[in-house]
This record gives structure tokens, sequence and C-alpha cells, in this order.
């Protein structure tokens, strides 16, 4: 018995409706010492990293010097014909099971992450400056530069002083946006596991803050201005500040 086309694809679009879906949309101050903050953002379905832009090492993504007022720059990935073609038909949908081109997504910004992007879920990550180099030397090696520094724009973004730019890695059903973003995570030092879904990811953030005061846990958490968001009666941490020695479950 075949079945039906729309179970046949609801995989597929999940995985791609997770990486198209814009930012509701903006960070806070460096604070000086042991750690750097960046910030998990959750859109509807997708997942993007903001850092603070003044704490980029030199020679790292001079991308970032195409923003010169932004305080933080939030960086996101997903299917090139998808997420910056817009190409979200049948068709589209059906490409992106195999391994294809995809994007990154820059926007640059001022303020509070948590004010910035009111209508999302922020949570702020707390990681030590070499875990902070690791993250920008994985996000700086995902541009497909073509032996030009800085990599060339597509275009503009979605939102705000925001710019598409190629990546050199491959979009797959299994490599989605958030598994992108949660190998970012990795790299900072940051315990996270891969998830093909924006809940996935989120859901393991989560996991950190509660696990912030257990005795014994990997880590030491500080929480450091929470917010909360509502959805369905349910509340959770807006902008929780954590250390990447701890583990997500």
């Amino acid at each position: 018995m075949l079945l039906p086309k729309a179970m046949l694809l609801a995989p597929i679009l999940l995985a791609l409706w997770a990486c198209a879906a814009p930012p509701a949309g903006p960070p806070q101050r460096l604070e000086g010492g042991a750690v750097i903050p960046i910030y998990l953002v959750a859109h509807d379905g997708h997942t993007g990293i903001a850092v603070p832009r003044a704490a980029i090492p030199a020679g790292e993504g001079p991308e970032s010097r195409e923003f010169p007022q932004a305080e933080y720059l939030e960086v996101g990935w997903g299917h090139r014909d998808y997420y910056y073609g817009r190409n979200q038909g049948l068709w589209g949908t059906l490409n992106a099971m195999l391994p294809s081109p995809s994007v990154l997504h820059v926007a640059g910004f001022r303020g509070s992450p948590a004010d910035y992007f009111r209508a999302s879920e922020v949570i702020e990550l707390a990681v030590p400056a070499d875990g902070f180099e690791r993250l920008i030397g994985y996000i700086h090696a995902a541009y497909e530069r073509a032996g030009t520094l800085p990599a060339t724009a597509l275009g503009p973004g979605l939102y705000g002083d925001s710019r598409f730019y190629p990546a050199s890695q491959s979009f797959h059903l299994f490599r989605t946006c958030n598994v992108w973003v949660a190998q970012a995570l990795r790299a900072a030092g940051l315990q996270f596991h891969d998830s093909l879904t924006m809940e996935g990811l989120m859901s393991q953030a989560r996991r950190m803050y509660e696990l912030r005061s257990q005795p014994g846990s990997l880590g030491h958490a500080v929480t450091s201005g929470v917010r909360f968001w509502e959805s369905a009666g349910v509340r959770f941490p807006r902008a929780t500040r954590l250390s990447s020695g701890q583990s997500a479950l």
C-alpha cells in the first residue's frame, strides 16, 4: 500500500520549514573577564546564534566588518534555494532531500538580544574565550569565499541590516539548520546533541537551565537577566546564562 504524498513529504517539510522561517527579532553588553556571552535564538522552527561583534578575534569572520554599526551579529544557516531563493514549492522541497548548496544569513543589530528578538525565545550561554574562538572559527569556515575576503554577499537578508552569504557545507534532510547550530555550540565547548528540530535543540538548553543549581553538575551556571515567554500557558527562561562545562541531556 502506497503512503499518501503528505506523509512522505512531512519530514522534508519539517526540516525545511525549520530553516526558512524568518526570525522575529537583538543582544547585551560583553561583560569582561572569564566568559563571553553568546545567545541561542529560536524563531519559528529555526535557530540562530548571536555573538558580540567586538569579541570576534582579529582575522576571523571578515564579513563582520560589513556591519560596522552592529553590537551583535546573529548567524543562521540553511538550504540555499529554500532559505535564500524562497523556492518553497514541491520541487524545492524534494530537492532538499539530497545534498544541496547552503547559505548563511547574517544580521547585525544593536541592543539586547532578548529585547531585539522580543518575539522569540532567547537563551544566553556563557563560554570561555577559547571556546568563543572555536565557535567563531566554525562560523568562519562555513563561508564559501572563492578566494575573496570577505565573502561576496548573495543579496539582502530577511530583516533589518542583514545579508545572505554562500556557505561551503551541504544541506540535506539530516543536516538541518538546527544540526548546524548544535555543531557550532559543541565547537564552543557546550555539550549539545544534534537535533533536526528547533524544539529538540531548545529543550537541551532549557535542561541546562534546570540543572544549573543542582549540586555536582558539570560546571557552574549563573542566572543573568532571566526573562520568560509564555506559550500555551507554559513559561520558559528567555535569557539565561550558562557555563560551557554543563551538559545538555
